[in-house]
């Protein structure tokens, strides 16, 4: 008998861990789809640049990449020579 009453109480714990798992995921499908409608809503009201315009944004972003290279190297080109100049002053 002792082990009847254990396998029920046992059955109504699984039953009730069921339920709670299923409901968690229930409520979290409603949320990721919820969610999913209101991203593609989103989109659809985004105005994408033209062509012309696609370019041109990509020449500047390109350029001014150029430009701080060439920039952190002058950097680095007079801060390497300004520690080799520190060091030949020890010797």
């Amino acid at each position: 008998m002792k082990n009847a009453n254990t396998n029920k109480s046992n059955n109504t714990e699984n039953k009730n861990f069921f339920a709670k798992v299923g409901g968690w995921f229930a409520r979290t499908g409603k949320a990721i789809g919820k969610y999913f409608k209101e991203v593609f809503g989103e989109v659809k009201k985004l105005s994408w640049p033209s062509r012309k315009e696609l370019i041109n944004y990509t020449l500047a972003v390109v350029a001014f990449v150029a430009l701080l290279a060439v920039i952190m190297w002058i950097l680095d080109l007079g801060f390497s020579e300004g520690v080799k100049a520190l060091a030949s002053i020890g010797q």
